[in-house]
This record gives structure tokens, C-alpha cells and sequence, in this order.
């Protein structure tokens, strides 16, 4: 590490749980973020900023005027631009020093799986549950750690599934694939600033997995940013789970 970087990132190598070797596993650290929109925005500015070498970035979607209210890693000249190009250019610009690869289509299942095996740690920032349960079930297959997040209205939530450890609940033993209609910002709203919350939350979340620090796998953190108001609530592993129990 040179004196540039050093100078760069001294903030957070003056954390005795951190250091220089913390910082260099940062650097070579490899870490995939799905969703390009209101978390996505602060998880890949954070991660940039702290120096994880190898971010990437996957969102088949375009910049839309609606999303600039959140999506803050955007800007109006963005618009129409597709999200992981507009991502990456504000990644770069924050932090020259990492590498940005895109993804810019949907992925299937296989390309999935793919994706996150070849990944230390996995960021789910979408906005459905279809999407969510297939990045759960890669995650678990892969053996490797997910961050989940999500927001509406004045709501948001987060938590840590460390597949590292066998008896991990997973995202599909808090949700039934047959869960109740979903709501999403376009429908029902979001206040702006609690995206900034929970991204932020994930992005900590991911340093932390990546330099063996305590995380929140085994709890659900719920935000009402109405009363700003938390709540925790445990997790435990489903048995009959078609994902991670005994049956699956």
C-alpha cells in the first residue's frame, strides 16, 4: 500500500480493528452488489470510499427522473443512462483506486449462481421478492455471506445471513414464497432518507463480514423511521425451510 492510499483510507486504518492488514484484505476483497437504486446508491459509494478492491454491480434498469429523489448515486444528467454505467462513473470518481465490473441484464438462475459463488460477500439492494429469494437460495448453495435490505414508506429493514455457518436461518424462513401482495415506492411511496439508512447499515454490515467483525446474522432489525423507532427480533433456522432445512 502506498502513501497515497494510506493517506486515503487513514481514517479507517487508525481502527485497531482495522489497521493496515484490514485495509489490504479490503483491497482484495470482491464483493457483488444487486440493484442499482435506493439502496444500492449508498452501499457502492460506502464500499468505494473504504477501499474494497473489486466491486459488482448488477441492474438491468435505466435512470428515470422518479429515481433521483433516492437513488443518490445518480444524477439528472444520468437520466436515461443505464444504472450499473451510471454507478460505476460515480464510483470511479469517488475512488480511482478499485475496480467496477457491470452487469446490465437480468440475470437467470445459473448466471446467478455464478455471479455470487465467484464473490466473498453478496448485497441484495432489489426491490421484489422473486428477486430475493433467488439471491437467498444462490447464497445459501454458495456457502456465501448475503446482506439484505429493504425499504418502503417510512419502513425499512436489514439483516445478515453468514452462510459460513451451517445453522443460519435464511431469508426464506422469515418469507413464505407465498407471502402477502407486495407494496413497492412506486405504488405506496418512500421517504428518501431511509433508503440512506439502511444502505448505510448494509454497506457497515459488508466491511464488517469481510474483516471478521461481528455482524447481525441471526437478527432482523426493523426501522420505523415515522417514530425512529427500532426493533429486533431473532431469526431461527425452519426445519421444514425448502431452501436451508433439513428437507431441502
Amino acid at each position: 500500500m502506498n502513501d497515497e492510499l494510506l493517506l486515503r483510507y487513514s481514517r479507517q486504518i487508525l481502527l485497531p480493528e482495522i489497521d493496515v492488514s484490514g485495509q489490504e484484505r479490503l483491497q482484495s476483497a470482491h464483493v457483488l452488489i444487486i440493484g442499482m437504486g435506493g439502496l444500492g446508491a449508498p452501499v457502492t459509494l460506502y464500499l468505494a470510499a473504504a477501499g474494497v478492491g473489486h466491486l459488482t454491480l448488477v441492474d438491468f434498469d435505466s435512470v428515470d427522473l422518479t429515481n433521483l429523489q433516492r437513488q443518490v448515486i445518480h444524477t439528472t444528467a444520468s437520466i436515461g443512462q443505464l444504472k450499473v454505467e451510471s454507478a460505476r462513473q460515480a464510483a470511479l470518481a469517488l475512488n480511482p483506486h478499485i475496480k467496477v465490473q457491470v452487469i446490465q441484464e437480468k440475470l437467470a438462475y445459473p448466471q446467478l449462481l455464478e455471479a455470487v459463488s465467484s464473490n466473498d460477500v453478496v448485497v441484495d439492494c432489489s426491490d421484489n421478492f422473486p428477486t430475493r429469494f433467488a439471491i437467498n437460495r444462490a447464497c445459501k448453495t454458495a456457502g456465501k455471506p448475503l446482506v439484505s435490505g429493504a425499504v418502503i414508506r417510512f419502513e425499512g429493514q436489514i439483516s445478515t445471513y453468514d452462510f459460513r455457518t451451517p445453522d443460519t436461518a435464511c431469508y426464506h424462513c422469515l418469507y413464505g414464497e407465498d407471502g402477502e401482495n407486495e407494496d413497492t415506492c412506486s405504488t405506496t411511496g418512500i421517504l428518501a432518507p431511509v433508503a440512506g439508512i439502511i444502505g448505510s447499515m448494509q454497506a457497515t454490515e459488508t466491511l464488517k463480514l469481510l474483516l471478521d467483525l461481528p455482524t447481525l446474522s441471526g437478527r432482523l432489525l426493523l426501522l420505523d423511521a415515522r417514530l425512529m423507532q427500532w426493533q429486533e427480533m431473532r431469526l431461527r433456522k425452519d426445519p421444514a425451510c425448502p431452501v436451508c432445512g433439513q428437507q431441502a
